[in-house]
């Protein structure tokens, strides 16, 4: 069976990115890798072991085009609503809570905010499947 073990993006500052996912998530840096053109910086969290990527190319210094593909990385947490006003405390601009119904059932509360490179990240209430 094959397993989760990361998800990458594209970032052009690494310590402005690396200080967002360690305010908004409490990721720190477990690995960082220097190559020839570009460095590799692996975040995970106590959580679990899933990490994000970051992936700096040297000497970039034009923003990413996220294209039309990209949707969004997902964090579940146990209260939304603190979380959220955390997140605004720092002055990470979270949006307002949503909640998504189907059936007439909650199915989903949660929030987005965006990283320091445009990528959207969304914040789910643990409940149901979003655990």
């Amino acid at each position: 069976m094959a397993k989760a073990i990361h998800t990458m993006i594209r970032v052009l500052d690494e310590a402005r990115s690396v200080a967002f996912y360690e305010t908004a998530f409490g990721l720190a840096v477990s690995d960082r890798f220097v190559f020839d053109g570009f460095t590799l910086v692996y975040l995970c969290n106590a959580e679990n072991d899933f990490e994000v990527e970051l992936t700096v190319n040297h000497g970039r210094t034009e923003p990413y085009a996220r294209g039309e593909g990209y949707g969004h990385l997902a964090f579940a947490v146990d209260d939304l609503d603190a979380e959220r006003a955390r997140l605004a405390a720092a002055g990470l601009a979270p949006e307002p809570i949503k909640e998504f119904f189907r059936d007439g059932t909650l199915m989903a509360r949660f929030f987005f905010l965006t990283d320091p490179d445009g990528y959207r990240i969304e914040m789910l209430q643990r409940h149901g499947r979003y655990r």
